[in-house]
């Protein structure tokens, strides 16, 4: 191939699809021919940005690890550097035994690094097995991979798993610590084991970051549309909405894609359900792999609530296994954020769904709202009405990285490369962050374009 590639189409609007366009943009120069198409009526995927009593909140992810640098320069070269905010500084909370009490500390994702660190979750005999935990030889396989749910189970016992580390994974992935494997998840501690620790108490010790100063999360003061609209309109694609990509297939001088035609390049950033459709006809090994990934649907339901709501100072309450309740996962945004702090209204959100839970999702609207309310006055002992509400489901939201997640992504990888001009995105891969999304739509654009020989004068 000569020269650069002049037509690219991305399939998927959402936050991988729309970082993919921007950086197509910058690297291909205002004469390409990039198209966006997205199944969807509007832009963003899994990122929404609504008004709710007047004000912008966010209803799909709100936050991002402020420590990665991905967002933080994008907002910079996007000049949405004021849009940068963090949080209020307040501590979560976890429901567990029925009554509400302080995050257990010194934990990787819920896995305790000592009895102590959940001396409050969990009950006597619990507590006497992790203290013994280390007495006992810990047999791993460098290399080898098993869900976190089965890993803690075997050394700590379930209620370790229901009340300390499912809340945690729950509340990133929508599913528990049997649906999401230690080498994906949890690589500082696949690391720890590889390494040769003896116990899990010992791993977790060596798996934990270091105690770092500043925020560990931020957000954007106007809600992620704010970054959605810029990169959109930084990248200049042209944007086909309630469209679906279909027909893939590889050509002499380039790829067929329906409804768009012939193009000299495509980006696939989407969910592996679709993911796999598309890539049945050219690419079926990368089609069966990406079909062993399941994914879980969700819902948030946001409230409104009066001002002088009694909302707890706390930054949200997370929900063990097990609990009476239907939600998973209560935010109190405007005590997390101060942005949201509002004089006439109080933002809390309830998140419910999980992996194999569908059937809450499905649920209507006011049916979503009155479990919400419900649950809320349960945890919390808020009882307000909502001045308004807005339900958003996630259907096939987030992928579950289950153990050998890394090396269905290896699959995948190895297929797409023995294809010139053709790229994989999305949050089945690297991670469900944004900032993971981002990194890897940056990549594989990055090497999608110098995959091209650069023909005299023109620069990569």
């Amino acid at each position: 191939m000569t020269g650069r590639p002049g037509s690219v189409a991305v399939v998927g609007g959402g936050i991988s699809g729309l970082a993919a366009a921007h950086r197509l943009r910058a690297l291909l120069g205002p004469q390409a021919q990039i198209t966006v198409l997205e199944t969807d009526d509007r832009l963003g995927g899994k990122l929404r940005t609504v008004e709710l009593a007047g004000h912008q909140v966010d209803v799909g992810a709100e936050a991002f690890i402020a420590r990665r640098p991905e967002v933080p320069d994008l907002l910079t070269e996007l000049g949405l550097v004021d849009q940068l905010v963090t949080p209020a500084g307040r501590s979560p909370m976890l429901r567990a035994g029925g009554r509400n009490q302080p995050m257990p500390a010194r934990t990787l994702m819920g896995i305790p690094s000592d009895a102590q660190s959940v001396a409050t979750v969990v009950g006597p005999d619990t507590l006497a097995r992790i203290e013994a935990e280390p007495a006992t030889p810990l047999s791993w396989d460098p290399g080898a991979d098993m869900s976190v749910g089965e890993l803690v189970a075997r050394r700590f016992g379930r209620e370790v798993v229901e009340r300390s580390v499912d809340p945690l994974l729950g509340g990133v992935y929508s599913g528990s610590a049997d649906t999401i494997g230690v080498r994906a998840a949890l690589p500082t501690l696949a690391a720890a084991l590889d390494a040769g620790a003896p116990s899990l108490i010992d791993a977790v010790a060596r798996a934990l970051p270091p105690q770092r100063p500043g925020p560990v999360f931020g957000a954007l003061r106007d809600g992620y549309g704010a970054l959605l609209a810029a990169l959109a309109a930084r990248s200049g694609a042209r944007t086909l909405l309630g469209t679906k990509a279909s027909g893939l297939r590889k050509t002499a001088t380039g790829w067929w894609i329906d409804p768009v035609g012939e193009v000299d390049a495509v980006v696939l950033a989407v969910p592996a359900p679709a993911l796999t459709a598309l890539l049945a006809g050219p690419c079926p090994e990368g089609a069966r792999a990406a079909g062993a990934v399941q994914v879980a649907s969700s819902a948030v339901i946001a409230l409104a609530l009066p001002a002088s709501a009694p909302v707890p100072e706390h930054s949200g309450l997370l929900v063990a296994t097990g609990e009476s309740l239907t939600a998973k996962a209560f935010t109190f945004s405007s005590r997390k954020w101060p942005h949201l702090e509002f004089p006439d209204a109080t933002m809390v959100r309830v998140s419910v769904g999980r992996f194999g839970d569908s059937a809450v999702v499905q649920a209507d609207d006011d049916s979503l709202v009155s479990r919400a309310r419900a649950d809320l006055a349960t945890a919390t002992g808020v009882e307000a009405a909502p001045l308004a509400a807005h339900v958003q489901r996630w259907h096939g939201g987030l992928p579950q990285y289950a153990a050998g997640h890394l090396a269905v992504v290896d699959r995948i990888d190895a297929a797409v490369a023995s294809l010139s001009g053709l790229a994989v995105a999305g949050a089945t891969f690297d991670g469900v962050g944004v900032p993971a999304c981002v990194a890897r739509a940056h990549r594989v654009v990055d090497e999608l374009v110098t995959q091209w020989a650069w023909a005299p004068g023109q620069r990569a």
